[in-house]
C-alpha cells in the first residue's frame, strides 16, 4: 500500500525503487544486475510495444529476428563499435563442454550480427531500402543497476535500416526520431526535446546521434529515444556494397534507432506522486475499475456494477469490477491508487437508486458525479482524454518551471542542481568534458524544434560559460540517468 512507499521529498530515489516494488511492476532477480518484470509492468510494455509496432509498420518496417550471440570477429570489424561497447559486454567462452573457437559476444546491439546478413541480401540499388525492426533483448554489463533504467539485460526494439543514399538515410533518421517523440507525446503524456546529440555523446559507431530528452520530477533528464545515422560505417566493415542505378559501386547508407523498457522508468518519474503509479489512459490495460459498495441489495449493486463494466468494455473502454469481499472499499481504493488505473467508480445502493455514481480521477483525485444513462461511456470517455491531456500539460509545466538560461558559470552550476540549464558552448570537446568532470552535467541535446529554438535563441551567438570564448550556439544541459 502506499504507506510502504517513501515519499519524494524525503527520497526520490528509494521512492522510485519503492513505488515500483509495491506497485508490483517489477523485481530485483537472484541473477545479478537483472530484474524480474511482473505482470502489472510487463502490461505497460505491451501496451508500448503495441503502439509503437503500429508506428512502425505504418512507415513500411517489417520485423525480424537475429541471433543472440554475435562472433568476436564481427564485433571486431568496427573499430569504434568494438571500443564503445567492450567495456559493458558478457562473452560466451565454453559451450557443450569445451571452449569454444570464437568467442561470442551476448548481444548488446545488433549492427554486426544484422549487417553480416545484409551483405547477403543486397546486391543492387532494387534491393534497397531494406527497413527492419526486431523486439529482443540485450545485455550491456551493468554493476550499479535501478530496475527499468539500468540493468544488464532489458527488452527493446532495434530499427536496422539500409539505403541507396545518404539522404535517404538522413530522411530515415528524422523520421524515426519524429516517431518516437509522437509516442512519448501522445502516449506517454511526455514532453521531450529532440536534437542531436554532441560527437562525444553519439552513439559508438555512427556519424551522427539524434535523441529525444525527458525531464523527470527531480530535474534529471532521461534519455528516452535514439535514431542514429550510421553513414557507411557498418557497410563498409562487412564490405555491403550495391550496384547503383549507374552501374557503379557504391557502400550502403545505413541507421538504427531504438527504445527500450527504460521508458516504463520515465512514465514512473514523470508522473507517479506519493500515493502510487499514475498511468496516462492510453498506456494502462485497465482503465477504469468499478467498486461497488456493498451494503443493502448486495446483489444490485453487483449486477449494476457488472453491467456498467459490459458497456464500457463493448465501447473500447477497458474496465472491471472487484467484487471481492475480503477487502473493505477503502482498501480497494488505495489500492487502485496504487496501482494507477486512470479512473475508479464507486456505486452503492444509493448511487442505484438515484441512477449516478462517482467518478475518481487518478491524476488530480478530483471526484465527479455521473449520470447513469445512455451517456455514461462517453462521460468516462471525456475524463480519460482529459486526464490524459492534463498530465501532459503538467508535465510540460514542470519543465518550464525548471529550466533556466544562465550567462555565467557561477549560474550554471546552482541552476544545473534543480533541473534543464541553456547556456552557449564554444563547441568543444574539451569543455564539454570539463563542465562534465566538475558539475557531473552533460549536454543533452542540441535542439533540432523550431519552436525551441525560437523561445530560446538556441542558434543565437554568443560567449561560452565556461570557457569565454565565442559559441556559435546554445545547448541543453543537465544532470540525467
Amino acid at each position: 500500500m502506499a504507506d510502504k512507499i517513501t515519499s519524494r521529498s524525503q527520497d526520490y530515489s528509494q521512492w522510485y525503487i519503492d513505488l515500483v516494488r509495491s506497485a508490483k511492476l517489477a523485481d530485483y532477480s537472484d541473477v545479478r544486475g537483472c530484474m524480474v518484470i511482473r505482470p502489472n509492468g510487463y502490461a505497460i510494455w505491451e501496451k508500448m510495444q503495441a503502439a509503437l509496432d503500429r508506428m512502425f509498420k505504418e512507415t513500411g518496417h517489417v520485423n525480424a529476428y537475429f541471433p543472440l550471440f554475435i562472433p568476436e570477429s564481427y564485433i571486431a570489424k568496427e573499430a569504434e563499435h568494438i571500443e564503445g561497447f567492450a567495456p559493458e559486454c558478457a562473452v560466451v567462452t565454453h559451450g557443450g563442454g569445451e571452449e569454444l573457437a570464437e568467442k561470442l559476444y551476448v548481444r548488446p546491439t545488433s549492427e554486426t550480427i544484422i549487417w553480416a546478413s545484409y551483405k547477403k541480401w543486397i546486391q543492387s540499388y532494387r534491393d534497397l531500402p531494406i527497413l527492419i525492426n526486431q523486439w529482443a533483448n540485450v545485455v550491456r554489463w551493468e554493476m550499479r543497476t535501478r530496475l527499468f533504467l539500468r540493468t544488464a539485460e532489458f527488452l527493446w526494439q532495434e530499427g536496422h535500416t539500409a539505403h541507396a543514399t545518404r539522404e535517404e538515410a538522413s530522411e530515415e533518421v528524422m523520421r524515426m526520431i519524429g516517431i518516437y517523440k509522437k509516442f512519448a507525446e501522445e502516449y506517454m503524456a511526455l514532453p521531450v526535446i529532440m536534437g542531436r546529440k554532441t560527437d562525444s555523446e553519439k552513439f559508438a559507431g555512427a556519424d551522427e546521434t539524434y535523441c529525444i530528452e525527458a525531464m523527470m520530477q527531480d530535474g534529471k533528464a532521461l534519455q528516452a529515444g535514439t535514431s542514429h545515422h550510421l553513414g557507411q560505417n557498418f557497410a563498409k566493415a562487412f564490405d555491403c556494397q550495391f550496384q547503383t542505378s549507374e552501374g557503379r559501386l557504391d557502400h550502403v547508407w545505413a541507421t538504427s534507432w531504438g527504445v527500450s523498457t527504460r521508458l516504463i522508468g520515465a512514465l514512473i518519474m514523470a508522473h507517479s506522486d506519493d500515493r502510487g503509479l499514475v498511468l496516462p489512459p492510453k498506456l494502462a490495460t485497465r482503465q477504469v475499475v468499478i467498486i461497488p459498495i456493498l451494503r443493502g441489495d448486495k446483489s444490485a449493486v453487483l449486477a449494476g456494477a457488472e453491467a456498467i463494466a459490459k458497456m464500457l468494455n463493448q465501447q473500447g473502454i477497458p474496465a472491471f469490477v472487484d467484487d471481492s469481499e475480503q477487502n473493505s472499499p477503502g482498501w480497494k481504493f488505495a489500492e487502485y491508487e496504487l496501482q494507477g488505473i486512470p479512473l475508479r467508480i464507486e456505486i452503492g445502493p444509493r448511487d442505484l437508486a438515484e441512477k449516478k455514481c462517482i467518478a475518481a480521477r487518478r491524476d488530480t483525485l478530483e471526484k465527479t458525479e455521473l449520470a447513469l444513462d445512455d451517456t455514461l461511456h462517453l462521460q468516462i470517455s471525456e475524463i480519460l482524454n482529459n486526464i490524459q491531456q492534463n498530465l501532459f500539460d503538467k508535465a510540460l509545466q514542470f519543465r518550464t518551471d525548471n529550466t533556466r538560461e544562465v550567462t555565467t558559470y557561477e549560474e550554471f552550476r546552482l541552476a544545473v542542481e534543480k533541473g534543464f540549464v541553456i547556456a552557449h558552448w564554444d563547441g568543444t570537446a574539451e569543455t564539454e568534458a570539463k563542465i562534465k568532470e566538475e558539475t557531473k552535467a552533460t549536454i543533452r541535446v542540441l535542439p533540432s524544434e523550431d519552436d525551441y529554438i525560437r523561445k530560446y535563441g538556441m542558434n543565437e551567438p554568443g560567449k561560452c560559460i565556461f570557457s569565454g570564448n565565442p559559441a556559435k550556439q546554445k545547448v541543453v544541459f543537465a544532470k540525467a540517468y
